[in-house]
């Protein structure tokens, strides 16, 4: 009895020891890089098997089992592809509207976001609330009208309905502006206001240069949206020359391109360019994309 009574007692609450919680750490770390890896490969595996398909012949796209890595490479499809819609004209066309629009839609969207946000006037809630109410309603609805009165004005068949709406603010972009500006100090537009500024100077001079990850966030989602934009060129232009680029490549099997069957390995060739100037806009400003879309989110909670 006496040596099972001096016999230690086991703690069953014993806290882990370092060794052991740096164990777990390393493995939840690892498995967090092991999902990480996953989704990364499941969202790149479409795009490399885009190349892949790009560098095949047309022959070889069909062969059972599909080959990641193709026998032949053939680097003229990326000559070939593109030249079978007249891709520099269209490539063009695009970077003329997509760059126009950009513009037109940041700036005006920017201005009447500082007016709200900055500028005190009567029934500045209720602008608000209307311009938000917009995002909501379907772009689908208003097509038939403005449609007849592109037709009435002479603007069908020219890129002025693609271009003129998007100088008129986008509502989405317009309540980004206005929660980012929110969260800068109205203390700089008064000492700004001492200085003998007016409301110009203070946007140009101090919310502009403030607020910069932001409209540049609003650049990037306003360019993709204007290069991806598919059903506004296809209701208002008629003339070949006229064409998009996402017209061209969706024409690609059809009379437009030439061709009676569509040839998988141009049209993923001619994909391949069609999808750089996003990308390329996207990886020279991610690091103010990130910031902006951070620097939101926070904004919002904190209100």
């Amino acid at each position: 009895m006496s040596t099972i009574a001096h016999m230690p007692v086991k703690k069953r609450n014993e806290m882990p020891s370092a060794e052991q919680r740096k164990a777990s750490h390393l493995i939840g770390k690892i498995a967090w890089y092991a999902l990480c890896i996953l989704l990364s490969i499941s969202m790149i595996f479409p795009l490399l098997w885009m190349i892949t398909i790009a560098l095949k012949s047309n022959s070889a796209i069909h062969e059972l089992p599909p080959r990641l890595i193709p026998n032949e490479f053939h680097f003229e499809n990326f000559i070939l592809g593109p030249a079978q819609i007249h891709f520099p004209l269209l490539f063009m066309n695009s970077t003329i509207i997509a760059v126009v629009n950009t513009v037109g839609s940041v700036i005006t969207s920017m201005l009447v976001g500082y007016g709200l946000s900055r500028i005190h006037f009567p029934g500045r809630r209720i602008w608000f609330y209307v311009f938000i109410s917009s995002i909501f309603v379907p772009p689908l609805i208003g097509l038939i009208p403005i449609v007849r009165l592109a037709i009435n004005m002479g603007f069908y068949d020219t890129w002025l309905p693609l271009i003129l709406p998007a100088w008129l603010a986008n509502p989405f972009f317009i309540f980004l502006f206005y929660q980012y500006a929110l969260s800068i100090p109205y203390s700089y537009d008064e000492a700004a206001k001492l200085d003998g500024a007016n409301h110009w100077t203070i946007f140009w001079k101090i919310i502009v240069p403030l607020t910069r990850p932001i409209w540049i966030t609003m650049a990037i989602m306003s360019f993709q949206a204007s290069w991806n934009d598919y059903l506004s060129p296809l209701v208002y232009l008629i003339s070949d020359e006229k064409f998009t680029l996402s017209l061209g490549m969706a024409s690609f099997a059809g009379q437009f391109a030439g061709v009676a069957t569509t040839q998988y390995n141009y049209f993923m060739a001619a994909n391949v360019f069609y999808m750089l100037p996003p990308l390329i806009l996207f990886f020279l400003a991610q690091k103010y994309f990130m910031q902006g879309l951070g620097s939101l989110g926070s904004s919002m909670t904190q209100k």
